[in-house]
């Protein structure tokens, strides 16, 4: 779940392995793009880390940041749903 803290929305995420959090991250790069709203992220082997904020909206979170996350979650949902 999305947590809201210092002005950014986090989440962690963890993937099966290594090829599947950089496939995910492929597709958020892919809707980042979209949206020209880009996040802040990490990956070491199947875990991600993601920070959205706005930053020409003084680095506080915006409709920008929601849209985006929302938009994460159905693609890590539609992953997680595909293992099954």
């Amino acid at each position: 779940m999305w947590q809201e803290k210092e002005n950014k929305l986090t989440r962690s995420l963890t993937f099966k392995d290594f090829r599947q959090a950089m496939a995910f991250m492929n597709q958020v790069a892919d809707e980042a793009e979209t949206l020209n709203h880009h996040p802040w992220w990490s990956n070491v082997y199947n875990k991600v880390e993601i920070e959205l904020t706005t930053h020409d909206a003084g680095n506080t979170v915006t409709a920008k940041d929601r849209q985006l996350a929302q938009r994460i979650d159905a693609i890590y949902d539609n992953m997680k749903s595909s293992e099954s």
